[in-house]
């Protein structure tokens, strides 16, 4: 029975949407027990009798804040993050699941659980939407600003193994994030990249930022400053369509009774493009599984956030990370 460790107050709603998720989670998932680190006077009225031998409350009541630096949280080791972090540490939990400071998650994931042998540095990864019916795992999408070709290379493994192990895709296909297909275009380091990354089976060459939403790739690598601009500007567009097509269809009658019958097909967009549908976003790199979910999550996606991290704590993900790392760098 996997052990997921839960940041019970880090998201912007506090607790509530974190509790509501996690008791959907226990309820439909009975292979899986919770410690819920956060207020034990906050958190424990808000579970069900029959659901209290399956949450163990773990007290504390320092929060990190999205105002407070990352570098903030590696001292405080009385918060909710560090806590829950060093449950998986010191192995009482395979998994930790956290809506709170991402980048606090990111660096005391790195620092106390530690990184997988051969990953210099993990990588946030994520699943865009497209328009055939599957999705694609673009890397790394913010945990890194500065990366170089090795880094990328990595990545890219990475997201090949946990597109294989997590995602059950049996040849997934890789592609590396360039400003234009041909093999000669690209800076320095996607050049450089290019030529490591060409050893890793199903490589496609370089994609452009529109062959994500085609789904002509099932892995997408770039370094996470643009990988994070990638993010944010797709939920932007997404959102601003939503508007424009809810906008557009109050401007005549026609319009409204169009509206009754593309309800499904709007339905249907909203679950592809709402990120609560996919939980979280898994930290690829180190040791055990850390799900790094939307600041604003519902009880919805972080219940899917906990799916995922249970997916992955029972895979054997990082040890066939750690043994393609080292096929690939040896080639």
């Amino acid at each position: 029975m996997q052990r997921i460790a839960l940041d019970a107050m880090g998201g912007d709603f506090g607790p509530e949407p974190i509790i509501e998720g996690l008791i959907e989670a226990l309820r439909i998932n009975t292979n899986f027990t919770a410690l819920a680190v956060g207020n034990k006077d906050i958190i424990e009225p808000m579970i069900p009798a029959n659901f209290k031998s399956r949450v163990e409350i773990v007290h504390t009541t320092d929060i990190i804040s999205m105002s407070d630096s990352a570098t903030d949280a590696l001292k405080r080791k009385e918060s909710t993050i560090y806590k829950a972090i060093d449950l998986v540490k010191n192995q009482d939990a395979d998994a930790v699941v956290s809506a709170g400071h991402s980048g606090a998650s990111m660096s005391l994931a790195t620092l106390r659980i530690g990184r997988i042998k051969g990953v210099s540095r993990p990588a946030i990864a994520t699943l865009m939407p497209t328009s055939e019916n599957q999705n694609t795992l673009v890397l790394d999408v913010g945990a890194n600003v500065d990366s170089d070709s090795k880094n990328l290379f990595e990545f890219a493994v990475m997201g090949k193994v946990y597109a294989k192990n997590v995602l059950q895709l049996d040849d997934p296909i890789i592609g590396l994030l360039s400003n234009g297909e041909e093999e000669s275009k690209g800076n320095e380091v996607t050049k450089e990249a290019f030529k490591l990354i060409s050893k890793v089976p199903n490589f496609a060459g370089n994609v452009e930022g529109s062959d994500i939403f085609k789904g002509t790739v099932d892995v997408v690598v770039c370094d996470g400053f643009v990988g994070n601009i990638l993010l944010k500007t797709s939920e932007g567009v997404a959102d601003t369509i939503g508007k424009i097509i809810k906008k557009n269809l109050k401007r005549s009658l026609i319009s409204i009774a169009g509206a009754v019958l593309m309800r499904k097909v709007f339905k249907s967009l909203k679950v592809r493009v709402d990120y609560a549908e996919y939980g979280g976003a898994p930290l690829l790199g180190v040791k055990a599984p850390v799900i790094i979910a939307h600041g604003k999550s519902n009880p919805k996606a972080i219940k899917n956030a906990i799916f995922q991290a249970i997916t992955a704590a029972s895979s054997n993900l990082n040890d066939h990370i750690e043994q393609e790392l080292l096929i690939y760098s040896t080639k």
